[in-house]
């Protein structure tokens, strides 16, 4: 057998783990830890560029083939859509060698069908489609184009689901008190702190989403507050809320593996949110991340979109309600609670917050804000801001 590309092999190994269920984000960053720059970058965009065009390309393989894409062995599939993103969609790439690596593949997989991909791929071009539908074109389950029309407008569904084809700009956060890291290429935003990254970042780096940062400050931390962080891995609005000098601060998240991530500014602690707290004192403010769907993730999380199904929803409501009862148990009088998400999908957000005002009568809603993909910078959030109105 002839060899593969070592971007190749990466990229097809990452692939087949997502079909398997792993999130392309954390295998990518592992698979690629061992490449060459150039090859870690064309294995990247292989990977995110096959997830999110997954439904134009596996449009076009049944327009080369006569067969559907899920009808196919799912290496098969992966070869096909991968050859075909880059013939179609990455110009610097000579055909040949899409067509090469992919057959191989193929041939290491199920070697029967290699003839079949390699007929596939010898087909390709670069001429205009007209998309079959609107979810073709933009790549995006009809379902979820369906519920953004009805929850927001139908622009709004087009410009989410057309901003998630595209890689999303990075961004870091300098606190304002702090001078910018040499050596890096940015431009500040309309948000203090917030910066969009123009070079390369290096491993010292930690990206955060403006997105994600716009939240934060809907605390209205203050000097000497006590602030409970639930669900806070891996971090970055942990420390960008310390910012401000609490009296006291601390992080936490369900997982071991993850609560490694939260650097060590505060005391870290492993629990289950929905379960009681174990804290004897009331916080002044207290911020729920809440785990959920990621909608408003997908050009960063593509294959969410094709996971996710709509009778996921209320597993995830019912989870986020649960801890939403748990923390407002611990807010103090006058104190605040953030319950934020990045889903775009009202049963995890409006639905969520009126159940927990239902059930707490002390708490009000002071204010609900989106960010919506493609009108806002970054990822998309959704956050209501409750405050627990002093006892008289």
């Amino acid at each position: 057998m002839h060899a593969i590309s070592p971007a190749r092999t990466a990229a097809f190994g990452v692939l087949e783990s997502v079909s398997n269920g792993a999130y392309a984000s954390d295998v990518v960053r592992r698979a690629s830890a061992s490449l060459s720059p150039r090859d870690a970058a064309l294995a990247r965009q292989i990977v995110f560029g096959c997830l999110r065009y997954q439904a134009q390309l596996d449009y076009l393989i049944t327009v080369y083939s006569g067969k559907p894409a899920d009808r196919l062995d799912d290496a098969v599939a992966i070869a096909l859509r991968a050859g075909i993103f880059q013939m179609r969609y990455l110009e610097r790439i000579p055909p040949h060698a899409a067509v090469h690596n992919s057959v191989e593949f193929v041939k290491r997989r199920k070697r029967a069908a290699s003839g079949l991909a390699n007929a596939v791929l010898r087909k390709v071009n670069r001429l205009p489609i007209e998309w079959p539908d609107l979810a073709t074109e933009l790549s995006c389950p009809s379902w979820l184009l369906a519920r953004w029309s009805g929850h927001f407008s139908e622009e709004l569904a087009r410009r989410i689901a057309g901003s998630a084809l595209a890689e999303p700009v990075p961004y870091i956060r300098v606190p304002p008190t702090q001078a910018l890291p040499a050596g890096l290429q940015v431009e500040a935003t309309n948000l203090p702190g917030a910066y969009r990254l123009l070079s390369a970042g290096t491993s010292n780096i930690r990206l955060h989403d403006i997105g994600s940062q716009s939240i934060v400050p809907l605390l209205d931390l203050k000097p000497g507050l006590r602030y409970l962080d639930l669900c806070a891995a891996p971090g970055n609005k942990t420390v960008q809320a310390l910012e401000t000098p609490l009296a006291l601060a601390i992080a936490c998240d369900v997982s071991p593996d993850r609560i490694r991530d939260i650097p060590p500014v505060c005391p870290r602690v492993v629990l289950d949110a929905t379960e009681p707290l174990p804290f004897a004192i009331p916080f002044d403010r207290i911020f729920i991340d809440a785990p959920c769907s990621g909608t408003g993730t997908l050009g960063r999380n593509p294959e969410i979109k094709w996971r996710l199904k709509e009778t996921d929803l209320p597993r995830f409501a019912e989870k986020q309600l649960r801890i939403a009862r748990q923390a407002a148990r611990l807010l103090g009088d006058g104190g605040k609670l953030v319950y934020a998400t990045c889903s775009l999908e009202q049963e995890e957000n409006e639905d969520v917050v009126r159940a927990l005002l239902k059930e707490e009568p002390g708490l009000r809603c002071e204010r609900e804000i989106w960010r919506i993909p493609g009108r806002d910078e970054g990822d998309g959030f959704f956050a209501a801001v409750l405050k627990k109105e002093p006892r008289t």
